[in-house]
């Protein structure tokens, strides 16, 4: 059978061939959310430890030669108390934002924000270079779980300005005619911190 399939060229599948192909593959949030975000170009470090973190970001500042960062959160300030860099408080400049989100989508690897981290400033208007950290906590499986997380996070209070970074190379354009030309592509690296 092989040499007629060599003289003909034909291509002869098997039904066991064809059941393999067929099977669905289920990965785990985390796996199937590092999957879609890393297939988008975005960069991403895992930490078990505070200290680690703390290395990841020093590395990063140190890979891309950055000696001054944005950061307007009290919290993620612990993080940069012991590394040598000045920080910022100017949305508006080109530094790197260092930053939190509201939550990390698994089905499509998009990383959600609200008004607690961007205030009211729109993303394209934003620095390119994005350090985010996140929890493995964030981690939800779609858009609509996203936002009922939000809901119920924010009860009397649900922050504005929800946006997503769909991107994570500043050579990809998103085509969507919705974002009216502003593209919400950014240079990204994501810091996932385990909490569970």
């Amino acid at each position: 059978m092989n040499f007629l399939k060599k003289l003909f060229n034909l291509s002869i599948t098997s039904s066991k061939d064809d059941e393999i192909k067929e099977q669905v593959v289920n990965l785990s949030l985390e796996d199937s959310f590092v999957h879609n975000f890393i297939k988008k170009g975005g960069k991403f470090l895992y930490a078990t430890k505070t200290e680690e973190v703390i290395t990841n970001i020093k590395n990063i500042l140190i890979e891309n030669n950055w000696n001054k960062i944005t950061c307007t959160d009290i919290d993620l300030l612990k993080f940069l108390r012991n590394i040598d860099v000045a920080i910022g408080t100017n949305f508006k400049t080109a530094n790197p934002f260092f930053t939190t989100c509201e939550h990390l989508i698994a089905s499509n690897g998009d990383i959600l924000f609200s008004s607690n981290q961007l205030k009211s400033d729109k993303l394209p208007e934003l620095s390119k270079d994005f350090i985010v950290y996140a929890t493995t906590s964030q981690l939800v499986k779609n858009n609509g779980q996203a936002l009922t997380g939000i809901k119920t996070n924010f009860k009397g209070n649900i922050p504005t300005n929800i946006s997503a970074i769909r991107n994570y190379s500043i050579k990809n354009d998103d085509d969507n005619f919705l974002n009216n030309g502003s593209s919400n592509s950014k240079n990204l690296y994501l810091l996932l911190f385990e909490d569970l």
